[in-house]
């Protein structure tokens, strides 16, 4: 497999690599990164997976901030608090405590979960996923100087839109509030994430 190749061509040269993955609403980032984590797990390199969407804001401070029928856009999630915990994971060693990073839980309860995915100092590859990885604003234009590289998962925008109102239905919403999700903020979203892709260290086409 080309990308666990890759992979393990970065960890012959330095002592922990960083790697993230960035794409649109739906691109099959989480997908990809569980995939790629087993890969190089069943290839003796131990990895760990944290998702910038643990970092998203809770219900209760979206809806405070009026940004609940914008859930997803890139002023809905604690972007210093995810460039905190990547710097944190980039000075980590072999030995240090377990250092642990958050995971937002789909499904009914869709919230961000903290403390929830340990991370070990003996953790070889750290796999990151997100929409804003590569964004150049503040904070999110920082978050490059931490990362070994950032992949840009590329997909059919039809697929993907499939996949984001499967994603909103199954999560419980109706069908008219799935499709203005899907079709307005995700759309919207998708535009500003597709504007990155050129500063991607790879660009991945995910069928």
């Amino acid at each position: 497999m080309p990308l666990v190749r890759r992979v393990r061509g970065l960890a012959a040269t330095r002592d922990r690599v960083l790697l993230g993955v960035v794409g649109s609403p739906g691109a099959g980032k989480s997908t990809l990164t569980d995939a790629l984590g087993a890969a190089l797990e069943s290839d003796g390199l131990r990895c760990a997976v944290v998702g910038m969407d643990g970092f998203h804001l809770a219900q209760a401070e979206l809806e405070r901030l009026g940004r609940a029928d914008r859930k997803g856009a890139i002023d809905t999630f604690d972007g210093d608090g995810y460039l905190a915990l990547l710097r944190r994971l980039r000075a980590q060693r072999p030995g240090d405590d377990v250092i642990y990073a958050p995971r937002y839980l789909r499904g009914a309860m869709e919230q961000p979960i903290g403390s929830h995915t340990p991370v070990a100092g003996d953790v070889r590859v750290l796999l990151t996923e997100g929409n804003y990885l590569l964004a150049d604003v503040p904070p999110w234009h920082r978050v490059r100087e931490v990362l070994d590289e950032i992949w840009f998962l590329r997909t059919d925008p039809l697929v993907r839109r499939e996949r984001l109102l499967a994603r909103h239905l199954a999560n419980g919403k109706t069908l008219e509030r799935a499709l203005a999700f899907t079709d307005g903020s995700d759309a919207r979203n998708a535009k500003l994430i597709e504007a990155t892709a050129g500063a991607a260290d790879l660009v991945v086409d995910w069928d």
